[in-house]
This record gives C-alpha cells, structure tokens and sequence, in this order.
C-alpha cells in the first residue's frame, strides 16, 4: 500500500508544467500540443527544458519501482516482490496522467512508463534507444520514433529475459500512452491532410 501510494506521488510530480511556469510563465497544457509531457516541452520552451523534463519524467518512472522495491526488501528481509514493483509502475504512470495536484489533467506517461520498464529491465535502455534514432533518422519525427521504439519492450523482455510476466506486463503498460494518443493522431491527421505528411516530417522542428 505505501509502494502504491508514494508510486502515485512521484508520477503527479509536474515536471512539465513547472519548467512551463519557469521558463515561459505558462501553463505547459495551454500551448503547442497541449500535452504536459516531454516533447511538448521541447517544442514549446526549448531543448533544454526539454531534456530536462524528459530526464526528470523517467526518473519519475524508475524511482517509483525502486521506491517498491525497497519497502519490499524492508518488509520481507531482502525479498523482491515483482508484484508489487508492477503495481508501483502502474501507479506512477497514473500519476503522472492524473496529477491531483492540477486537477488530474496531466501527460499521456511515455517517459515515465520508459523509466519503470528501464528499471525493471535495463536492456530496454539501449535497445529502445538504438531503435527510436534509426526510426528518427528516417520519419524526423520524435514522438512517433520513441512511441514505435518502445514496441521493442515487450520483445526484450521475451528475447533477453525470457519472462513472461515482463512480456504481458510491458505489452499491456504500452496501451495506456499508445490510447490516449489516439485524439493527437486525429488532430495532425486533420491538419496534415494525408498519413504520410503526419508520419514523416520535413525536420525536427516540423510540427503539426
């Protein structure tokens, strides 16, 4: 229970909306996309702002399942409880879509669910990022390249750790940023006027 709560905790932590009010003086989820997440930061505010939520939104992620770990260990005597660490996961993600902090109007959880899947299995870190820069190199498109580069998680978990729990669990994970960026998808389609005009773009800085 205490892992699940602070795993909620640490997700509604605003790490977009801050740098917004830093930075700009706005409210991140009122400019650009209107998204509260990493890649809106960049586009809206600047790289460096960027990164920086990006870093700050992963490790939102993986403190969240270390955060489980650890009151797993306390309690048990050194036991892991993959369990409760996939619930923390879960959680931390919730958070950071439903912050109670801004009403519950958040991100769409891509970073944060990249940190906890890192965490869980870290092979994902390299792979994931090795594929979304040949995926970047081709569409110049940085969201479609880190969404189609996490379909690697469930692959490394399967290929690398050979665990079906960590196959079923990252497969599943993967829905909650994948479904609630199907609106975005409509929206650049609407603007766009074709498919391949959302999916490949002129440069890093074209945007729908």
């Amino acid at each position: 229970i205490l892992a699940v709560i602070a795993a909620y905790f640490i997700g509604s932590l605003p790490s977009a909306y801050i740098a917004g009010r830093l930075v700009k003086g706005v409210d991140i989820r009122t400019i650009g996309s209107h998204n509260m997440g990493a890649m809106n930061t960049f586009y809206s505010l600047g790289f460096i702002p960027g990164v920086m939520v990006l870093a700050a939104d992963i490790l939102k992620g993986a403190a969240a399942v270390a955060m489980a770990r650890f009151l797993c260990q306390l309690a048990t005597g050194n036991e892991t409880i993959v369990i409760v660490e996939m619930i923390a996961g879960l959680f931390v993600v919730i958070g950071h879509n439903y912050p109670i902090w801004l009403k519950f109007k958040g991100g769409k959880g891509g970073a944060t669910l990249i940190g906890v899947i890192i965490f869980l299995m870290p092979w994902c870190l390299p792979i994931g990022f090795g594929t979304f820069l040949v995926i970047l190199a081709i569409t110049r498109f940085p969201t479609l390249s880190y969404g189609l580069a996490m379909i690697s998680f469930p692959f490394v978990a399967w290929l690398i750790y050979d665990r079906v729990d960590y196959i079923i669990y990252s497969a599943v994970m993967l829905l909650i940023p994948y479904l609630s960026y199907i609106p975005r998808i409509v929206e650049m389609k609407s603007k766009g006027g074709s498919w391949s005009r959302v999916i490949k773009r002129k440069n890093l800085k074209d945007r729908l």
